[in-house]
């Protein structure tokens, strides 16, 4: 049988975290995750953008338990005050989707000098959730979700030497690396649970082609060329709907089926129903694996390890 939201169980009592959760496939897990009961941070960037997601989720879910914390991942300290915020009023967390991401953008750093896509799509999601891991670590069975593409097929590796690309930079090529290292972040962390012998897990989601904003935000940019428009056309011609699209990361974050260290995306690749795909590994992956989190632990001065009998 296909799985839809629908099929997502009660999730009366737990509280969810989701990032860029103001907009496209953010605002449809959000909405997902509320109808069936969490308590949803909707943790977003811009303010009024944000306020107008809300409204709109209460107006299709009156009674949805919500609350909104200010987020950019582009700013660590940012980062770390939005952590603050949620554990301060949480002792636990059962889910955090880290949705949030840019694509194929102009040369541009983040407030703490890193090249924007890596510190936006994977160094900030990185800071959040090694923030947040005590929240993670009290839940029951916790689930970290992480967003990737299938542009992490196209990438190069990360060179410690030079992982914000300032030697030869491609809008692609970074955004390429950048979803490959979230990819390998979930499967790095789901190691890390593993090896704590704790119940939370890890896993990844990609959306196929989906017609949201990001598409048509890369050409608005001015850094995704010709194929940054070639893309905008056909997710806007044929491309799923942020509600379909949304499917494989509420699959891998609610399904009780759902293991950690798999990755949820539609069955064709680019279009279809939410399915299990196999994760295709290289031959050094754990030589990768551990490429980046040295480099994450390096560059963010923040360490994420998950030290057994910790709460």
């Amino acid at each position: 049988m296909t799985w839809t939201e629908k099929d997502i169980p009660d999730l009366t009592g737990r509280t969810a975290v989701v990032t860029g959760a103001n907009g496209g496939l953010g605002f449809q897990t959000a909405l997902a995750l509320a109808g069936a009961g969490a308590h949803v941070v909707m943790a977003a960037r811009d303010p009024e953008k944000t306020a107008a997601a809300e409204a709109r989720l209460r107006e299709r879910y009156p009674e949805a338990s919500l609350e909104v914390v200010p987020l950019d991942l582009g700013d660590l300290s940012v980062v770390k005050a939005a952590a603050a915020t949620v554990l301060a009023g949480h002792e636990r967390i059962d889910i955090l989707v880290n949705n949030a991401g840019v694509m194929a953008m102009p040369q541009r750093e983040t407030a703490d000098g890193f090249e924007m896509q890596f510190g936006i799509n994977h160094l900030g999601h990185w800071a959040l959730t090694a923030h947040l891991m005590p929240a993670l670590r009290a839940a029951p069975a916790a689930r970290v979700v992480t967003v990737t593409s299938t542009a992490r097929h196209r990438a190069g590796r990360l060179d410690p030497a030079d992982p914000h690309l300032r030697k030869n930079y491609g809008a692609w090529a970074s955004y390429a690396r950048s979803k490959m290292a979230n990819l390998h972040f979930a499967l790095g962390l789901q190691q890390q649970f593993e090896r704590a012998g704790v119940a939370a897990q890890s896993l990844a989601a990609h959306p196929g082609l989906t017609n949201s904003d990001l598409q048509a935000r890369s050409v608005r940019e001015g850094g995704a060329g010709w194929l940054g428009a070639f893309f905008e056309t056909m997710t806007a011609r044929s491309g799923m709907t942020p509600f379909e699209g949304a499917r494989p990361q509420l699959r891998a974050a609610t399904d009780p089926r759902a293991k950690g260290g798999e990755l949820y995306a539609p069955r064709f690749g680019s279009h279809g129903p939410a399915v299990r795909r196999p994760v295709l590994r290289r031959w050094d992956l754990q030589k990768q694996l551990e490429r980046l989190w040295h480099i994450s632990e390096r560059d963010t001065g923040t360490r994420l390890g998950v030290a057994p009998g910790r709460p």
